[in-house]
């Protein structure tokens, strides 16, 4: 479990690249919320049943989420039903949160094999994000709805067994017409797929470090795709 941490460290400690006060700036609006095991919408899917087959407890589970009145909105992303959490989903992707991660992921995994998988900006930026749509290496698509997409992360997509360490990461984009807002929402579900956890949590720097990173995702993908 260190090794796993310390490349989850590595990845989530660029948020300090930009000086820690301008990201404070940045990321203000951002925010983790209370989680819980229950009716939780990523622990009840039939896809962290079959990764998890020893029901491990996660080893991390936290929500990062973002109101944005419908006035900061693209208007043409509230007319259709589905197209802002397309939006927001290609943001994640496609912005400058995650672009150093991909140029090192691109640098170590791109190839002739993984030739079908998406890859450069412009085409993250455009893709709809169809189940089985492969991130990178290192993202799958697993599941979608009108109001959320999740990825499968951890290791490559390649690898479509269970996993000595695996994730889940949903994105989420929910209108509330009555107030006027649309809540944008990351989360987070790391855990051991392989054999029986022994009840350990990920290390509260590196918990630390993914929760600047996940607010450094918020606010890329909502400034690629979703603002206006």
């Amino acid at each position: 479990m260190a090794k796993v941490a310390g490349k989850f460290l590595a990845f989530t400690s660029v948020a300090g690249v930009a000086g820690f006060g301008s990201f404070l700036f940045l990321t203000r609006k951002s925010r983790f919320v209370p989680v819980t095991l229950i009716n939780d919408s990523v622990l009840t899917s039939s896809h962290f049943k079959k990764f998890n087959p020893n029901q491990n407890t996660p080893i991390l589970h936290d929500l990062c989420i973002r109101r944005v009145p419908f006035k900061e909105i693209k208007p043409e992303l509230l007319t259709q039903d589905g197209k802002l959490a397309e939006a927001f989903c290609a943001g994640v992707w496609s912005g400058f949160g995650y672009e150093i991660q991909r140029r090192y992921l691109a640098r170590k995994y791109r190839s002739q094999e993984t030739a079908a998988q998406l890859w450069d900006p412009a085409e993250l930026a455009a893709s709809t994000y169809p189940v089985g749509t492969q991130i990178t290496d290192h993202f799958e698509v697993i599941s979608r709805t009108p109001s959320s997409i999740a990825v499968r992360s951890g290791d490559s997509p390649r690898n479509s067994g269970v996993r000595a360490s695996d994730g889940v990461f949903e994105m989420t984009a929910v209108v509330n017409e009555a107030e006027g807002v649309a809540e944008f929402g990351l989360k987070s579900v790391f855990f051991q797929g392989e054999g029986k956890g022994d009840g350990s949590s990920i290390p509260s720097h590196i918990a630390f470090a993914h929760r600047l990173y996940t607010k450094l995702w918020m606010e890329s993908a909502l400034r690629k795709k979703v603002l206006r």
